[in-house]
C-alpha cells in the first residue's frame, strides 16, 4: 500500500494496459439492465501513424467515455481502421515503384494480395498506439471496413439504394486526379486560393468580310498593336485553362448582353485547329467576367457541360487519364498539360490572337491525398442522388434531433445540405470494395452480391453471354458511412444492433464533417430509419505556438509518442485538454503541465498516505465524516470538493472539457494540496482529520480518473478498496449537496484570503522566506474578529509569522506595509526586517525602467514600417508585454502608496 518517491510514467502504463486488456475491463454487454452510452471511434486510417489530431480526439472521446461508465451507463467505444482506399494504395504502389514495378505489372490479383500482407503487417500500428494513449475502448469489438461482414453490409446498402433509384450510372465532369487516376467527390477536391493568370485571345469570325464596327456595335475590341495582324476581326474570350481550348465548341454570351445580340449565331473559327464553332446565348454567362464572352468546353468543365446539353454541343475530350493531351490535340499530343498551355500561348501570340494576360487569383481544386491539381474530366462513373437522402439529415439538426456542437457549424452544416450535389462514388483504383455490378458483352449490367447472383439475373433477363465485373471500387467514405450500425452487425438484426444503436455522442474534426458526419447521418435515416447519433462535437485543430496548423512539411509536429515516452500518457492528455479551445496551441513545454500535475497529485498522496495508512483502504463513499463536530478546513474541503464536482459534472455534460480540467486542477493542487493539506499537517495524528483527508483523496481520484487515468488508477489500487476491480470500474462519486456547507466556505475564505494578502506583502518586499514578521489584523466586525482569533494558529503559520495580533482598533505603527482583504485591513510592521530606504529606491527604479520599455514598446507598435512586416503573433505578444508592464507599475505605485 506504499507509494514509491517518485512517479514513475512508464512502469505505471505498462501495468494497467495489461491489467486493462487482461481483464476485458472496457468489455460493454448487450445484454446489460444497464442504460447503454455508445461512442463510435472516427476509425483512423490503416496507414495513419498517431498525431496530435489523434491524440486529441481520442482524448475526448475516451474522457466522455469513462465518465459514462463511472455513472453506471454500459458504455461501448466501438474502435477500428478504415482502409483509406487511395492512402493505402499508394503506399503500397511507392514500395512496387522501389523495385522498378507497378501494380499493372502485377495484376490485380497478386496486387490486392500485396496489400493484404501489407495490411496485415502494418495495420495494427495505429490501434496499437491508440491503446498507449489509454483510450478505453473495446478492443475485442475492433473492426476494419473492409472485413467481411463489413463488405456485406457496403454490398447492401449499395444494392438497397440501386433498388430505390437513388443510385445510378451517368456521364458527367467529375474531378479528376491525374496523378492518382482515379475520380474524387466534391469534398476530395479541396479547393486552394491560387494566384493565377487570366488569358484573353481572340477567336477570329468565319466571314472576313463581318466586324464589330459594321455590327454598329458599342463594345469595338481595339488593339494596340501595329503587327501584320491588326486587321483580324473576331470576339475576345477571357480563360485561365487556355489548353482545353482545344475542345472548345462554341463561344457563349449572355442574351442580354447588348454589345453581343448581333452576334448571335455567328460562326468564329477556332484558332490552331481552324474548327467552326458557333456564338451561343445563355443565361449562366456572366457579362461582368472577362469581356462577357466565355469559351464552352463541355468536356473540361461541369458549367460547360450543362450548357452544351442545353444547346446540344458536341463534346470532345482533350485529355488523357494522365491529363497530357490525347489525339482530339493535334500537334499537341503527347504534352502533359501545363506544357501545353505554354505552347499554346506561344502559338496563339505568333498569330496574333494573343491580346493580354492579366494577374487573377483563382481557387484551384487538389487531390486530397497527393495534392495534384485536379482536372475537370468528363467520365461515366456511379453516382448516389444525395437530395432525397439529404432531407431527413437537414431536418434533423434543423428540428434539433441531432445536435452539432458548437452551434455555428449547424449554420455550415445547413448550407452544405442545401447546396448538396450528387456523390460521384466510383473509384478507379483497386483496394477498396469493388463495385457489385456485373455486365454482359451488350453493356446490360446487373447489381447483386455476387457472381452467382448476377448470374441468375442475367439468365433471367435473357442474357447469356459471360459476365464482368465492373473493375473500379467504392469511394472509402461509402464504406465509412455506415460505420455506426455496419460495426454492429447490420444488416443482420441482432442484440447488439438494438442495444447499442443508436448512439449517443460523435467527435470529429471540422475537415470531415461533409466527407463523414453529414453522410452517416444520411445512411442512419436511410438504412436504420433513425439517427445515428445525438451529438457530434466539432473540436478544434491542433497547433504550434505560432498558429499553424501542425504538419510534416512545416518541421513543427510533435510526435505524441514522443511525449508519451518522455512526460507520460497523462502528461500528453491532460496538457492537451487544458490548453484546448476553438483551437488548441501547443508547444512541447506545455506538456510539463500535465507531468507537474501528475507528479503533484502522487506526491500529495504519498503525504496522505504516510500520515493516515491505517484508515487508506477503510473509507467508503458515503461513510458518515461527522461533517458537524469537524474542524473549519475540513468542512470546507468537503464543501469545496461537492461544489466541484458539480461543476465537473456539467461541464463534461455540455463537452466543456478544458473548463472541466481547469476546475479539477484548481481544486485539487489549489484547494486541497495548498491549502488543506497545509492547513493540516500540524493535526494529521487526529483520526477525523485523517479520514477527511483520505475521503478527499480517493473521491478526488475518481473525479480525475477520466482526464487522467494512468496515474489515478494506480494510486486508487493502493487505497485497496473492494468494492470494485479497478478505478475504471468505480462508481462516479455521488453529488452530496447537504455536505455543502455554506457558510464554512465564506469563512475559510476569509482565511484563505488575509494568509494570501501577508504572503504578498511579503513578496512585494522582498521578505526573505526563513525570515517570520507581526502581523496586526484590523477586522471591520466582531464576528470576524471571532472567527479569525480562532483559526489564529493557522493564519500564523501558514503567513509564517511570529506575532498575530486580531483587534477592532487600528495600531498606531510606523513604516509599515498595508494591504486590505474584503472589508479587513492588514498592517505588517517592516522596521528592522528590511532597508526600507534601498528598497523604496529599487521599486522606484523598477518603474522607471518598465515606463522606458513602455516608450520602447510604444514607439515600435505606432512605427507602420514594423506593424506592415511584423508577423500577427509578434504584434500580439508585443502588446501584450506593454500591457503587462503598465500593470505592473500601477502595482508598484499601490505598494509604495501603502506605506505607513
Amino acid at each position: 500500500m506504499e507509494l514509491s518517491s517518485k512517479y514513475n510514467p512508464k512502469e505505471t502504463q505498462d501495468k494497467w494496459l495489461k491489467f486493462w486488456k487482461d481483464n476485458n475491463v472496457f468489455h460493454a454487454k448487450a445484454d446489460s439492465k444497464k442504460k447503454p452510452f455508445t461512442v463510435m471511434i472516427p476509425p483512423p486510417n490503416v496507414t495513419g501513424i498517431l498525431h496530435m489530431g489523434h491524440a486529441l480526439n481520442n482524448t475526448l472521446q475516451d474522457i466522455l467515455v469513462r465518465y459514462k461508465r463511472m455513472n453506471g451507463f454500459e458504455a461501448l467505444w466501438m474502435p477500428g481502421t478504415d482502409h483509406a482506399g487511395i492512402a493505402t494504395q499508394n503506399v503500397v504502389e511507392k514500395q512496387l515503384a522501389k523495385e522498378g514495378k507497378t501494380r499493372q505489372d502485377l495484376g490485380r490479383d497478386e496486387f490486392l494480395k500485396r496489400l493484404w500482407a501489407w495490411k496485415e503487417e502494418n495495420g495494427n500500428t495505429i490501434i496499437n498506439q491508440l491503446e498507449k494513449l489509454g483510450s478505453s475502448c473495446d478492443w475485442s469489438r475492433t473492426r476494419f471496413t473492409m472485413d467481411d461482414a463489413y463488405s456485406h453490409a457496403v454490398k447492401e446498402a449499395f444494392i438497397l439504394l440501386h433498388e430505390k433509384g437513388l443510385i445510378y450510372r451517368g456521364e458527367r465532369i467529375i474531378n479528376w486526379c491525374p496523378r492518382c487516376q482515379t475520380a474524387l467527390s466534391d469534398e476530395e477536391a479541396e479547393h486552394k486560393e491560387k494566384n493565377g493568370k487570366l488569358y484573353y485571345f481572340i477567336y477570329p469570325f468565319k466571314d472576313k468580310n463581318l466586324s464589330f464596327k459594321d455590327l454598329d456595335m458599342s463594345f469595338p475590341r481595339k488593339r494596340e498593336s501595329t503587327s501584320e495582324h491588326d486587321n483580324i476581326q473576331g470576339i475576345t474570350i477571357a480563360t485561365t485553362r487556355p489548353e482545353t481550348m482545344l475542345g472548345d465548341t462554341a463561344v457563349a454570351v449572355n442574351p442580354k448582353d447588348e454589345r453581343y445580340t448581333k452576334l448571335i449565331g455567328k460562326t468564329l473559327i477556332l484558332p490552331l485547329t481552324g474548327r467552326e464553332i458557333k456564338i451561343i446565348a445563355d443565361d449562366f454567362v456572366s457579362p461582368e467576367f472577362g469581356t462577357g464572352a466565355v469559351k464552352v468546353t463541355p468536356a473540361h468543365d461541369p458549367n460547360d457541360f450543362m450548357m452544351g446539353q442545353r444547346h446540344h454541343l458536341p463534346v470532345i475530350n482533350v485529355m488523357n487519364p494522365d491529363a497530357s493531351i490525347n489525339e482530339q490535340g493535334g500537334k499537341y499530343k503527347g504534352l502533359d498539360r501545363f506544357e501545353a498551355r505554354k505552347r499554346i500561348l506561344a502559338d496563339l501570340e505568333a498569330s496574333g490572337l494573343l491580346e493580354k494576360i492579366e494577374d487573377h487569383k483563382n481557387a484551384v481544386g487538389h487531390c486530397y491525398r497527393c495534392d495534384t491539381i485536379v482536372e475537370p474530366y468528363l467520365s461515366k462513373q456511379w453516382f448516389v442522388k444525395m437530395k432525397p437522402l439529404g432531407q431527413p439529415a437537414l431536418e434533423a439538426v434543423q428540428k434539433g434531433e441531432i445536435r452539432i456542437h458548437p452551434a455555428h457549424w449547424s449554420k455550415v452544416y445547413t448550407n452544405w445540405m442545401e447546396e448538396i450535389h450528387d456523390w460521384c462514388i466510383s473509384r478507379q483504383i483497386w483496394w477498396g470494395h469493388q463495385i457489385p455490378v456485373w455486365y454482359d458483352k451488350e453493356g446490360n449490367y446487373f447489381v447483386a452480391k455476387s457472381l452467382e447472383e448476377a448470374q441468375a439475373k442475367a439468365v433471367a433477363a435473357g442474357s447469356k453471354s459471360a459476365l464482368t465485373q465492373d473493375p473500379d471500387v467504392l469511394d472509402t467514405w461509402f464504406s465509412s458511412w455506415l460505420w455506426p450500425f455496419a460495426t454492429l452487425g447490420w444488416p443482420q438484426q441482432n442484440n447488439d444492433l438494438k442495444y447499442f444503436y443508436p448512439t449517443d455522442t460523435l467527435m470529429t474534426a471540422s475537415e470531415i464533417l461533409f466527407f463523414w458526419v453529414a453522410r452517416m447521418i444520411m445512411a442512419g435515416y436511410a438504412f436504420m430509419g433513425e439517427k445515428p447519433f445525438s451529438d457530434a462535437l466539432i473540436h478544434g485543430t491542433v497547433r504550434d505556438a505560432k498558429g499553424r496548423k501542425m504538419s510534416k512539411s512545416l518541421g513543427n509536429a510533435i510526435d505524441p509518442l514522443e511525449i508519451i515516452d518522455e512526460y507520460g500518457a497523462d502528461a500528453l492528455r491532460f496538457s492537451l485538454i487544458i490548453n484546448s479551445g476553438q483551437d488548441i496551441f501547443i508547444s512541447k513545454e506545455k506538456f510539463e503541465i500535465g507531468r507537474n500535475f501528475a507528479n503533484k497529485i502522487w506526491n500529495a498522496s504519498r503525504l496522505v498516505f504516510s500520515y493516515s495508512l491505517p484508515l487508506v483502504g477503510r473509507v467508503r463513499e458515503g461513510e458518515d465524516l461527522n461533517i458537524h463536530d469537524s474542524d473549519l478546513p475540513s468542512r470546507w474541503i468537503i464543501a469545496r470538493f461537492y461544489e466541484t464536482l458539480n461543476k465537473v459534472s456539467q461541464s463534461i455534460e455540455s463537452f466543456h472539457y478544458s473548463e472541466a480540467e481547469i476546475l479539477i486542477q484548481d481544486f485539487f493542487w489549489g484547494d486541497y494540496c495548498d491549502w488543506y493539506l497545509e492547513l493540516i499537517k500540524a493535526k494529521l495524528s487526529d483520526p477525523d482529520i485523517q479520514k477527511t483527508a483520505v475521503f478527499i483523496l480517493k473521491n478526488s481520484l475518481k473525479m480525475m480518473h477520466p482526464f487522467i487515468p494512468f496515474v489515478t488508477e494506480e494510486i486508487y489500487s493502493k487505497i485497496g478498496a473492494e468494492e470494485e476491480t479497478c478505478l475504471s470500474l468505480a462508481a462516479w462519486p455521488k453529488h452530496q449537496e447537504a455536505l455543502i456547507d455554506i457558510k464554512a466556505s465564506a469563512q475559510m475564505q476569509v482565511i484563505i484570503d488575509i494568509i494570501s494578502a501577508i504572503r504578498n506583502v511579503r513578496a512585494q518586499w522582498n521578505i526573505k522566506p526563513n525570515e517570520t514578521v507581526d502581523a496586526f489584523i484590523v477586522p471591520a466586525e466582531a464576528s470576524l474578529q471571532g472567527l479569525l482569533t480562532e483559526n489564529s494558529v493557522d493564519i500564523q503559520r501558514l503567513a509564517r509569522l511570529k506575532g498575530l495580533t486580531v483587534d477592532l482598533k487600528v495600531p498606531v505603527l510606523k513604516n509599515a506595509a498595508t494591504a486590505v482583504s474584503g472589508t479587513t485591513k492588514i498592517y505588517v510592521p517592516l522596521e528592522g526586517l528590511i532597508d526600507l530606504e534601498v528598497e523604496k529606491k529599487r521599486m522606484s527604479a523598477d518603474i522607471t525602467q518598465k515606463r522606458k520599455s513602455i516608450d520602447s514598446l510604444e514607439a515600435r507598435l505606432n512605427n507602420d514600417d514594423f506593424t506592415s512586416k511584423a508577423p500577427e503573433d509578434i504584434i500580439i505578444k508585443e502588446k501584450e508585454r506593454l500591457d503587462s508592464l503598465k500593470k505592473q507599475i500601477i502595482t508598484i505605485e499601490d505598494v509604495l502608496a501603502n506605506l505607513l
